[in-house]
C-alpha cells in the first residue's frame, strides 16, 4: 500500500514539475540571452559613457568633456557653470593636451588631470528671467547705483549740474568709486614709447 502510494505521488510530482532536461532548455535560452544583450555592451568603450571621470590621458580626441582639472590630484577647477562643455582638439599621447574651453581659449592641460565626459546640465539657466527686483534680492544681489547718480562725494563721478559724468572736469577718464581708472587701469608704458 505504501508503495503505491509512493508511486502516485511521484508521478503527481513529475506532472506538476518538468523534467530535468526542459529546465536545461530553459537555463540555455537564458543564458543565450543573456550573452546576446551583454555582447554590445562588452563593446562599448568607456570614453562612450557619459559621467565617467578618468585622466586626459584615457580619452580619445573630439571627446566633449567638463569638470576639468588644472593640476593633477587638485579636483575639478574649469569648465564647471551650467551648459558648458570643453573639447578635446589633439589626441593626448604626450605630456600636454590641448583642450577648447567653452570662451574659445586653447588651453593645453596636463594629460594626468582628471575630467567627467558630458556637458554640464541645466543649459538654459543663462534664459532665466528675474520676474521681479525682488527676485534678484534673494539671490543675495544688491542693488548697483551709477556714480553719475551720486554726490561727489560718494563718487568720483557725482555732482556737476544735470548729467554730467566728467563733473566739470571733460577728458577725465572713467574711476572706480576709490579713484582708481576701472577701464585699462594705470598706463605704465613710457610716453616716448607710446607715441
Amino acid at each position: 500500500m505504501a508503495l503505491c502510494r509512493l508511486r502516485s505521488a511521484s508521478s503527481l510530482f513529475s506532472k506538476l514539475f518538468p523534467p530535468s532536461n526542459a529546465l536545461r532548455s530553459f537555463s540555455t535560452e537564458t543564458q543565450s540571452l543573456k550573452e546576446k544583450m551583454m555582447g554590445p555592451m562588452a563593446h562599448l568603450d568607456v570614453n562612450s559613457q557619459i559621467g565617467s571621470c578618468m585622466p586626459l590621458a584615457a580619452m580619445r580626441i573630439g571627446t566633449i568633456i567638463h569638470n576639468i582639472e588644472v593640476n593633477p590630484g587638485q579636483g575639478g577647477k574649469l569648465v564647471r557653470s551650467a551648459g558648458t562643455s570643453a573639447k578635446i582638439l589633439k589626441e593626448p599621447t604626450s605630456r600636454y593636451c590641448l583642450v577648447r574651453l567653452p570662451s574659445g581659449d586653447e588651453k593645453l592641460i596636463d594629460t594626468r588631470c582628471r575630467a567627467t565626459i558630458g556637458s554640464v546640465s541645466n543649459p538654459s539657466h543663462g534664459q532665466k528671467k528675474l520676474r521681479k527686483a525682488g527676485q534678484s534680492r534673494w539671490l543675495g544681489r544688491r542693488p548697483v547705483v551709477r556714480g553719475v547718480a551720486m554726490n561727489p562725494v560718494d563718487h568720483p563721478h557725482g555732482g556737476g549740474e544735470g548729467r554730467s559724468k566728467s563733473s566739470g572736469n571733460h577728458g577725465r577718464t572713467s574711476l572706480t568709486p576709490w579713484g582708481k581708472p576701472c577701464k585699462c587701469g594705470y598706463k605704465t608704458a613710457h610716453p616716448k614709447k607710446r607715441k
